[in-house]
């Protein structure tokens, strides 16, 4: 779930570089942003129900999402936008306390939690609470002036 980004030398504010971003495991707000990286959207990425859903129907979702987004920016005449770090540890800390309710948080080698890379993190990268449910909590964040999301 990390490894196409992790592949890619990308890099946020200060020239942080994500991988080392990373080295405690992927985390994201919503499986959308990453504190540190403005601008920078990621669909279906890890904390997003992305593989436990339908992928068509996740990577829809969460373009419509992006696409809201942006026009609410847009609106408002700001230029950038990136996940606060308390909203993103809240969230990283969510999808695992969700994730470790199940077996797959529990399995040998399994690539839902990073273990068949020998000296990767085991994290629960999936958001496991449902389809739906994320969505509702997209749309409310949403609602809420996109809360958890710093604005300039």
């Amino acid at each position: 779930m990390s490894g196409a980004l992790l592949k890619i030398d990308i890099r946020g504010r200060d020239g942080m570089r994500l991988r080392e971003c990373w080295k405690e495991g992927p985390k994201t707000y919503l499986g959308i942003m990453i504190a540190g990286f403005p601008n920078m959207f990621v669909v279906t990425g890890p904390g997003s129900p992305s593989v436990f859903a339908n992928m068509v129907t996740s990577i829809e979702q969460h373009v419509e999402w992006i696409g809201n987004c942006l026009k609410y920016l847009r609106d408002r005449g700001n230029k950038s936008i990136e996940a606060m770090m308390q909203a993103q540890d809240e969230w990283f800390t969510h999808v695992n306390e969700i994730g470790s309710r199940t077996a797959l948080a529990r399995a040998n080698n399994s690539w839902y939690v990073g273990a068949n890379v020998p000296g990767k993190p085991r994290v629960v990268m999936p958001y496991m609470g449902g389809a739906v449910q994320y969505e509702e909590i997209c749309n409310k964040i949403a609602a809420d002036n996109y809360r958890g999301l710093r604005r300039e």
